[in-house]
């Protein structure tokens, strides 16, 4: 059984488990949402550029290696979306989020895929009751749309070199504006597999 078809029954299996569970909790408004963190920082990220033939592109370029991170949820069901930036990776911060997201349409029920990063699952850490995790199989980023949305922000902070933080921050809070509506966020992530794991298990 390769990644895919194991990652599809185990999706159904486990979205199921968790719709049941949840409405004998009563819950009756149930989402998907696919999560993951990323580093955002000064040290300028090269990508390609458009010269005449035989110019060599020039960007400008910071050696610097302050950063932040994002942790974000995506759904690919109405495009909802909660990114918070935070300033480390771990469980601690991890928690913050997951008790954000939490609030974010409290009466809705979240089943949230995301890596086997080791602060997700960390003894300490405590899982609202409105969210149940769903790990996805080990070295598999493929299967998680979440990084789709990484790249777009990245592809539009290629060539620039940013002069702070704050310079930073301003420039991801716009790019999150302009680039990631709802229906963009609903393409991007809308992987057939867990729509119809969803689907199946709802009605």
């Amino acid at each position: 059984m390769n990644k895919l078809s194991g990652s599809l029954k185990k999706t159904s299996d486990l979205t199921g488990k968790y719709v049941h569970q949840s409405r004998k909790a009563g819950y009756k408004i149930f989402n998907i949402y696919f999560e993951d963190e990323s580093r955002f920082g000064l040290f300028t990220r090269n990508g390609r550029a458009l010269t005449a033939r035989g110019v060599k592109p020039i960007c400008p370029y910071h050696h610097k290696f302050e950063n932040t991170y994002l942790f974000g949820a995506f759904s690919p069901v109405n495009g909802n979306s909660l990114m918070i930036e935070l300033p480390y990776c771990n469980r601690d911060m991890f928690q913050i989020f997951l008790d954000e997201l939490s609030k974010l349409n409290k009466h809705e029920y979240k089943i949230m895929f995301l890596d086997n990063g080791a602060f997700h699952k960390a003894k300490r850490l405590i899982v609202p009751e409105n969210i149940g995790l769903i790990f996805l199989p080990p070295y598999s980023p493929e299967l998680n749309p979440a990084e789709k949305v990484w790249w777009i922000i990245k592809r539009h902070m290629s060539n620039k070199a940013y002069s702070s933080m704050k310079h930073l921050q301003d420039d991801l809070d716009m790019i999150i504006s302009q680039h990631l509506t709802l229906n963009r966020i609903k393409s991007l992530t809308a992987y057939k597999l867990y729509l119809d794991a969803y689907r199946t298990n709802l009605y």
